[in-house]
């Protein structure tokens, strides 16, 4: 006990000492770690008719146009019995009906709607198998719930939540679709997308028992291998504190018997889990907790770990996002009200760098982690939903993805005298007297690029602190710097939109100006400077919450 008190006592000097120290980070060219993998660049939701609607076709263009390989999209309700209109954690595609005899009846006009819009933009399917159609739900009635945001989420567990009353119909079912699905976009084509089966079945988005739960993944992941035995499937995408489930069903998936083939194993080409964190409002501030999602990603990596069959398997983190609720806006959970400023981005940038860093101890394949954040098509302006943009208008979040989307070749090791080391964060969040100012650095042939962002979990606001970005062994005597920036003043729709009173009914030039407010900005011009001895110094002050994203280019 008074190890730890002195550890404590002396975390709080050296926290103390830092909040009063400039940060200075440290960046050599040559200093490679892995290649600058794009996990960042996958993208989930739940209302999958929001897809192909006029402001969800603005936003996945503009996904795809800032991302430099193919981005991979998740969504929910792709298999789900409805008329296709969309409501709030809702959609439905009718993929599946039956006549009056009990035959099969498939219709992919919808789903085919979907994935047309993803593939037209050289978009990906991450593409979910559920949910239970009606006609093939045991408990199919009642089916359509009318969840609204305050009500508890038990509301939208209905027939779509439910085992298959015929299991060789569901198979089928999977099988016929992805059959279809190889007609019509060719094979080469969904050989490169990932199939992964239903939502997670550790907690209320399924109703049947762990076995039924098995004998649905064997079925469906048999139907995706008898329709192309090159698809890559997986599961579970259990929740973040799901490790003794998601440790189950790999065991099954290994060792058991096989409920749909009665041979030893099942199809497991991908692991999938999610991982969460945890907001609360503190004496009126919004402090997040960004310990608990990345404990959730530690925790399910270490469960991977277990299995020496698994080593290298390719990982997806299924959803990854501050807390758990996409479409519960401020009205109603207040502490979502990070989601319209500067701190989503903020939080977005000190996370995924905390992912690589696991990614790097685990040694472990992961392909992408999910951010289940999209649109909501004809809600109110910044209504505070975990939300990439509002009524077509960009949000600050969205810009972070942006300057990843400007990081390529290979990621570089940084010194940083202010970034909060990962044991830390793990430990105890950022919640000291400090901010966390940490960068995540990229280098190609001609280009790098470093992001820095001034983190803390509670959502409070500064004019600054002065950041010294030194960068070594650049190949040139000259050398083009651009800063583009997130900020109260640069690339946020939100404070512009404050400014205008917060309209509601926005004029069109007034949401013109929004349109451009929600784009990445720079701060001034480039500059061309010169290198001496291979070194160039650049200086800035960034604001709490705020993230900057120093290009070089020679």
């Amino acid at each position: 006990m008074k190890k730890l008190a002195l550890f404590t006592l002396s975390l709080a000097v050296i926290c103390r000492v830092q909040a009063q120290t400039p940060a200075t980070v440290n960046i050599d060219l040559k200093q490679t770690i892995a290649p600058m993998k794009p996990i960042w660049a996958w993208f989930g939701y739940d209302e999958p008719n929001y897809t192909y609607m006029k402001d969800g076709k603005k936003l996945l263009s503009e996904i795809a146009a800032l991302s430099p390989v193919p981005v991979h999209v998740r969504a929910h309700n792709l298999m789900t019995s409805g008329d296709g209109i969309a409501a709030l954690k809702w959609g439905s595609t009718n993929i599946y009906t039956e006549d009056a005899k009990g035959n099969p009846v498939y219709n992919y006009h919808i789903v085919d709607s979907i994935f047309d819009t993803y593939i037209k933009r050289g978009m990906k399917p991450l593409a979910q198998i559920g949910f239970m159609p009606e006609a093939l739900s045991t408990h199919p009635e009642p089916y359509k719930h009318e969840w609204k945001p305050g009500l508890s989420y038990t509301k939208i567990m209905t027939g779509w939540a439910y085992p298959p009353k015929d299991y060789n119909k569901w198979r089928d079912l999977v099988y016929n679709w992805v059959k279809h699905c190889v007609n019509r976009y060719g094979q080469k084509e969904v050989e490169s997308w990932y199939w992964e089966v239903w939502n997670e079945p550790d907690g209320a988005y399924w109703k049947g028992t762990v076995q039924e739960f098995y004998k649905l993944y064997d079925y469906a992941a048999d139907g995706v291998k008898r329709a192309l035995p090159t698809a890559k499937v997986g599961g579970a995408d259990a929740t973040g504190g799901a490790m003794k489930y998601q440790a189950n069903f790999i065991k099954h998936c290994l060792r058991d018997t096989n409920y749909s083939t009665g041979k030893i194993g099942s199809p497991l080409d991908i692991v999938l889990f999610h991982a969460k964190g945890s907001p609360k409002v503190v004496n009126g501030v919004v402090v997040m907790n960004v310990k608990q999602q990345l404990q959730n990603i530690n925790n399910h990596f270490k469960n991977i770990r277990l299995f020496p069959e698994l080593k290298n398997i390719p990982v997806i983190i299924g959803e990854s996002d501050p807390e758990g609720c996409a479409a519960c806006g401020m009205a109603t959970n207040p502490e979502n009200a990070y989601r319209n400023g500067t701190m989503y981005s903020s939080y977005t940038a000190a996370a995924f760098a905390r992912k690589y860093e696991l990614m790097d101890e685990y040694d472990m394949n992961l392909l992408g982690a999910v951010s289940w954040s999209f649109e909501f098509e004809g809600q109110p302006w910044f209504a505070g939903f975990r939300d990439l943009s509002t009524n077509g208008v960009d949000k600050p979040v969205l810009n972070v993805f942006r300057m990843y989307g400007m990081m390529k070749g290979n990621r570089l090791k940084a010194e940083d005298n202010r970034m909060y080391p990962l044991k830390m964060v793990l430990d105890s969040s950022v919640r000291g007297a400090q901010t966390d100012i940490g960068t995540l650095a990229s280098a190609d042939v001609h280009t790098a690029a470093i992001m820095v962002w001034n983190y803390h979990d509670e959502d409070k606001q500064s004019s600054g602190e002065p950041v010294t970005v030194n960068i070594k062994n650049i190949p040139s005597a000259k050398a083009t710097v651009t800063q583009y920036r997130i900020d109260d003043q640069h690339s946020n729709s939100y404070e512009v939109w404050k400014k205008m009173g917060s309209p509601q009914n926005p004029t069109q030039a007034q949401i013109s100006e929004l349109e451009k407010a929600g784009q990445l900005q720079t701060m001034g011009p480039p500059a061309k400077m010169t290198v001496v001895n291979g070194s160039l110094p650049v200086k800035f002050t960034l604001p709490r919450q705020g993230v900057a994203l120093v290009k070089l280019d020679w």
